[in-house]
Parts: structure tokens; sequence; C-alpha cells
């Protein structure tokens, strides 16, 4: 009878152990929810990044025109809607997010 109560308990919590990690494995690791101010920063930041890339060796005035106006607006977008407003702790945390953003995107 006890080998049984304690087969019974060991089930329940491998049981228990499994589902957790199901879970885990199923929910987004580190997923934050952003202030929507932080969500248009993750966006500017994200695009920002992928002028960056296509240029990575490039100066601004290396770049066609077209490429370098985008570029230019999207600093200046990110250092007056992002840096100056946002506290230091989320742009820290949009910029160690965009790389992995861009990659899961593509």
């Amino acid at each position: 009878m006890a080998n049984i109560l304690f087969l019974a308990i060991g089930v329940a919590i491998a049981a228990a152990l499994f589902g957790s990690m199901a879970m885990q494995s199923l929910a987004p690791i580190n997923e934050v929810i952003l202030s929507p101010q932080e969500k248009k920063c993750q966006q500017i930041a994200n695009e920002g990044y992928k002028m960056h890339a296509l240029y990575p060796e490039a100066h601004p005035d290396d770049l066609p025109e077209d490429d370098r106006k985008r570029l230019l607006y999207l600093d200046n977008l990110w250092m007056t809607e992002c840096v100056q407003v946002l506290p230091a702790e989320s742009v820290f945390s949009i910029v160690n997010n965009v790389e992995r953003d861009v990659s899961h995107d593509e």
C-alpha cells in the first residue's frame, strides 16, 4: 500500500514538473509588456538597425540620398522620441532587444 502511495506521489510530481517545463517552453522568454511609447521606440530602433545593417561600414555621406535621409530621420526620431523621453532602463532594454527582434522577423 505504501509503495503505491509513493508511486502515485512520484507520478504526480513528475507530471507537474513536465507540465511546468512544457508551459515554459511555450511561453516567450523574457516577454516584457511595453508601453505604447516603448513599442514605438522598439519599431524605430528595429528600422534603424535594419538601415545600419544594410551599410555596416558606410558613413552617412557615402549612402544613397534617400537612404541617408531616412537614416538621419530615424536617428533624430530615436533621440527625440526615445532617448530624451524614456528612462535609461527602457532605452537599454530596447537596444538589447533590437538584434533579437530583427533576426526573428527575417
